[in-house]
């Protein structure tokens, strides 16, 4: 064979091979898939609908939805793991007890995971990494949090004289904002730019929202709301994000005052809103699902975890992405048609983005955190059903999601929609 011949039959091999999204797409017995998931509605903290609402009570009804979504019997739920972030002792009692209060026999365990911001991922992800292995065939994974009942200074321990001693141990203390506000000035993120990328979060979300987008994957609540003005002890049904808001353009957010320097950048309006919600997500095998006729919304590819330095906290994103792309086989960016990104701030979104090169149209086309919140332990389950209805609504298929984690971290993981 000439040297030609040899040329033509390589490129010919080349050109027949699958691409790394091909094999994504590809469908097999021991995919681990989602049959359904869903998250409650985010509230303001301190002073929307679930601001009376314990954790425990927000997952129990996420929980309750997903048996009743799913129709899956719940005796075959073998574990569910709860991202939960601000809970004193992790919250582990209480989402024991909130599992039995949604219908769930005791033969399900349960056990809470703190990875901060990605703790809701990072449980749908364990769940997942569970069954690949054999440990368990139905899993849920989830994430909740109460803001109005938990945040404050509390949220954050005194360090021993050995951590505040280790210059880069003891930056793990340094408050987000105020890193935010330093990184956003280092790295030139004007405030412009980030009032601007805020605003498509506000207007995106919106337009979402009064089409509808959002009713799919939301399930309501009825909770008791004590009336701030009256003192009445009310009885609600919470369905809808109550931080969207019309009318915010960035010359409105222009005219907020900075919140952690005098001429910062970063504020109220362009950074996640203090929230409370609930989300859960439904995982197990392929043919598991097949056998008991479960509908497959989605299936699970990779995850990746990263560190980064403490006061670039922000910047997980921007590793994680990558990472997750060659664990998922080699994906690149024109594969996936949907970036999730929390909007922990528009800065260090805005930067991760542009960094990787990222279309702004593929990005939280729903808009994210600044327009409709981030309840710190929920929010990496809740992208997973925004992400796959919006998949399947739009006929698209690779996403993705990901977020900055406290101290220095970031995290990512690719789902394919079916």
């Amino acid at each position: 064979m000439g040297a030609f011949e040899r040329l033509t039959q390589i490129s010919g091999q080349i050109s027949g091979a699958k691409s790394a999204r091909d094999k994504l797409l590809e469908k097999n017995p021991d995919d681990v898939v989602v049959t359904a998931c869903l998250r409650t509605a985010f509230t303001k903290g301190g002073k929307g609908g679930f601001k009376d609402t314990p954790a425990s009570d927000l997952m129990a009804g996420a929980l309750r939805g997903l048996i009743a979504r799913s129709g899956i019997d719940p005796a075959l739920v073998e574990d569910i793991c709860v991202g939960e972030v601000l809970a004193p002792g992790g919250g582990a009692t209480e989402m024991r007890a909130a599992a039995l209060a949604a219908g769930f026999p005791e033969t399900a365990a349960v056990r809470t995971l703190n990875r901060q911001c990605s703790s809701g991922l990072q449980a749908c992800v364990d769940v997942a990494h569970q069954i690949r292995a054999g440990m368990i065939q139905v899993g849920v994974g989830a994430g909740v949090e109460s803001m109005s009942l938990q945040y404050g200074p509390q949220a954050v321990s005194e360090f021993s004289e050995l951590l505040e001693s280790h210059p880069e141990a003891a930056n793990c203390k340094v408050p987000m904002g105020v890193l935010s506000e330093d990184m956003a000035r280092d790295l030139k993120i004007g405030r412009r730019a980030q009032d601007e990328f805020a605003a498509a979060s506000y207007r995106k979300a919106l337009a979402a929202q009064e089409a509808g987008l959002f009713d799919e994957e939301i399930h309501p609540l009825t909770v008791k709301y004590e009336d701030p003005k009256s003192g009445e002890t009310k009885t609600i049904t919470v369905a809808k994000d109550d931080g969207v808001r019309p009318g915010v353009t960035a010359d409105s957010l222009g005219k907020i005052r900075p919140a952690f320097a005098k001429d910062g950048t970063i504020h109220g309006g362009n950074a996640s809103q203090i929230s409370d919600g609930a989300a859960a997500v439904l995982l197990m095998r392929r043919d598991t699902a097949e056998r008991l006729g479960q509908k497959i919304l989605g299936k699970y590819a990779a995850a990746s975890v990263v560190g980064v330095k403490p006061l670039l906290m922000g910047l997980g994103p921007w590793k994680a992405i990558p990472k997750v792309f060659e664990l998922a086989g080699g994906l690149t960016k024109d594969d996936v048609d949907i970036y999730e990104i929390n909007e922990a701030f528009a800065s260090q979104c805005l930067w991760c983005a542009n960094e990787l090169g990222l279309p702004a149209e593929k990005i939280n086309p729903k808009g994210g955190a600044i327009a409709f919140g981030h309840p710190l332990g929920c929010t990496g389950a809740r992208q997973v059903s925004t992400l796959l209805y919006e998949l399947r609504r739009r006929g698209e298929k690779v996403g993705v999601t990901s977020m900055c984690v406290g101290t220095g971290m970031g995290m990512a993981a690719v789902w394919v929609a079916e």
